[in-house]
């Protein structure tokens, strides 16, 4: 059986984001890039499956972005210990539709695909869409935000445990081919070991382009424009001396300034 893994490449959460020229996108450039988190829970779930079914199964990792960084993604997956890669060479700008859509043209090249695990949103853009709109184009059947995954005795089905509304569960029984989007606490993932990084170096990875899948700009559901950076914090005020005076102020404050009583 074939597992695959979705993944995406994103900002570092302490990245100084800036906005570019256009006004329609984030400064590329000076930004350092990472796996996706929720995207590591997912690796770390097809490298256990992998190992507990023993049986010649592969883990396959696939990203969707520019070749130049978009590769370094594939390579911490490969040192994590997955066992092929594809990039699919595409430009920054794509849309969650039109991600899914030639994300789903290539996986559908893939022979015996029991599983394809992804992360349940990608932490740049927080849509949450492409692991939902990937399971809609495949015909695969799909849970999101899981939290446990196991794979039925009769290894045709998984039982997933989904986080809901309010903090309660949800159990589904969800036959294969399956899409399954990792939310935090399905796993610890790994560390990359030294042999293991050494060897995602020499590792050949296979490249897609765009163009292959059929995607076009009609495909695009979403265009961006306007993009503006949230206002700077106003200094804080300190209050010093009596403090009842001090809360009569504060409350003053709160009702005609900040407006929040």
């Amino acid at each position: 059986m074939n597992i695959l893994v979705c993944l995406k490449q994103v900002p570092d959460t302490e990245t100084k984001i800036k906005i570019n020229s256009t006004l329609a996108a984030i400064e590329s450039s000076g930004i350092k890039w990472v796996m996706n988190p929720y995207d590591e829970f997912a690796v770390e779930e097809a490298l256990k499956l992998r190992d507990k079914l023993s049986d010649g199964s592969k883990v396959l990792v696939y990203t969707l972005g520019p070749k130049a960084r978009a590769v370094e993604v594939l390579r911490t997956a490969l040192a994590m210990g997955a066992d092929d890669a594809v990039l699919i060479d595409a430009p920054e700008n794509l849309d969650p539709n039109s991600v899914a859509k030639a994300l789903s043209v290539a996986l559908k090249k893939e022979s015996d695909v029991g599983v394809v695990f992804t992360g349940k949103q990608a932490i740049d853009d927080d849509c949450s869409q492409v692991s939902q709109l990937l399971a809609e184009f495949l015909g695969f059947r799909h849970a999101t935000v899981v939290i446990k995954c196991e794979l039925g005795s009769d290894k045709n089905h998984f039982l997933v445990e989904r986080e809901v509304e309010g903090g309660s569960k949800e159990i589904i029984q969800i036959q294969k081919p399956a899409v399954i989007g990792a939310q935090k606490g399905l796993n610890t993932p790994r560390y990359a070991s030294l042999p293991g990084i050494m060897k995602a170096k020499k590792k050949e990875i296979k490249e897609i382009p765009l163009s292959s899948l059929g995607v076009s700009d009609t495909d695009k559901k979403i265009n961006f424009k306007n993009f503006q950076l949230p206002p700077e914090r106003p200094q804080a005020k300190i209050f010093e001396g009596d403090v009842a005076a001090n809360s009569v102020q504060l409350v003053k404050l709160l009702r005609e300034e900040a407006k929040v009583i």
